[in-house]
């Protein structure tokens, strides 16, 4: 199917323009003719933050910014899905067109800018989800408004309203593609960031018993220094998690310098190096408990668990699954389970961190 997907749905799929071929991956996923759940493996199931998952693959946000797939996402054979980013008012994001191939370098250009219907329009489709689906692990990732006068309170109001529909949240600080969102990964404005938005989550728990996890997305840009930075804050307060990473504004090494002059966040096979790097880097940092998400160019069993190796207890991805269609979930986690047995060892979190050192001597490339 895989093959097939390649070969000639690609095609067809490719000659329509980004974000209209998006929207018919979204119509398709509502029929539930794609479902293709992958088989359970005890070998790849795992807790992390208090979480059990089937599976350690997620599907990144992005792909599902209102919230409208999540189940059938879960149904191609991810471990988990996260929803949005979504912002308390709708928006429409920045001017068409913003989705950008680069189809030689197997990976994409965009400059969405967070356009979403806003918070109460996925809160009412996550709030209507079938009782007997809602066991599945669905994240909710929250933003701010561009026009936002207050950016914190925006992530304030975001764990308010989803509390009680989401399984975990995270909080995404590092798209490029809103002009100053990056500037919260500056140590001052991250501390008063997480301790808004953590106090919030605590008053939330207090009502339920029930302490969701947060997690911080950061960008794969930040310098050793950065790194550092965003440790130090993030181990001062009771933060759940990070994710690594975000999308990457450098341009290095693509083959297609026409889309590449394009302004926007870069993701797909060419940040892998640079993400995992990054990944590696933050987990010497932060140390061995706090779980790590990897995230970048992810789109084989093979760079899942490198990630893995090199840090990460979960992975995601998103233009992994645009360039090998929707069976690629499946496929990974068949790859996972052959990968663990071939290891010979009886779960994968075993395998975390046998490569960290040697990725995290690696300079971050320019």
């Amino acid at each position: 199917m895989s093959g097939f997907f390649e070969n000639i749905a690609r095609r067809a799929l490719f000659a329509m323009d980004g974000e209209q071929a998006h929207g018919l991956s979204i119509a398709a996923l509502k029929t539930g003719v794609l479902s293709s759940p992958a088989p359970l493996d005890p070998a790849l199931q795992q807790c992390v933050a208090g979480l059990k998952f089937t599976n350690p693959l997620g599907m990144a946000a992005g792909f599902d910014k209102n919230a409208e797939v999540p189940d059938a996402l879960l149904k191609l054979g991810f471990g988990f899905a996260e929803v949005g980013t979504i912002t308390p008012r709708a928006q429409a994001g920045n001017p068409k067109p913003r989705i950008f191939r680069l189809v030689e370098d197997r990976a994409v250009i965009n400059r969405l800018g967070f356009n979403n219907e806003g918070h109460e329009a996925a809160y009412k489709r996550l709030s209507q989800r079938n009782s007997c689906t809602t066991c599945g692990i669905v994240g909710v990732n929250i933003g701010a408004n561009k026009d936002s006068e207050d950016r914190v309170a925006d992530y304030v109001a975001g764990i308010h309203r989803f509390y009680s529909v989401a399984k975990y949240f995270t909080a995404n600080i590092s798209s490029p593609n809103t002009p100053g969102l990056r500037d919260l990964q500056a140590k001052d404005s991250l501390h008063i960031l997480l301790e808004k938005v953590l106090e919030a989550r605590d008053q939330e728990a207090e009502k339920c018993t029930l302490k969701r996890p947060v997690f911080l997305k950061i960008a794969p840009d930040l310098t050793e220094e950065g790194l550092d930075d965003i440790a130090e804050v993030a181990l001062a307060h009771p933060l759940d998690g990070l994710i690594i990473a975000n999308t990457t504004l450098s341009r290095t090494d693509l083959v297609n310098q026409v889309e590449a002059k394009e302004a926007g966040g870069l993701s797909g096979a060419p940040i892998f190096e640079r993400s995992t790097i990054v990944l590696a880097k933050m987990r010497q940092h932060i140390g061995k408990t706090m779980p790590l998400i990897g995230v970048g160019g992810v789109d084989s069993g093979a760079t899942a668990l490198t990630k893995i190796k090199a840090g990460a207890d979960l992975v995601q991805l998103y233009t992994g699954m645009i360039y090998r269609g929707p069976t690629v979930p499946k496929e990974i986690v068949k790859e996972l389970s052959a990968l663990v047995k071939q290891a010979g060892v009886a779960n994968i979190s075993e395998l975390r961190d046998l490569e960290t050192a040697v990725w995290a001597a690696k300079d971050i490339p320019a």
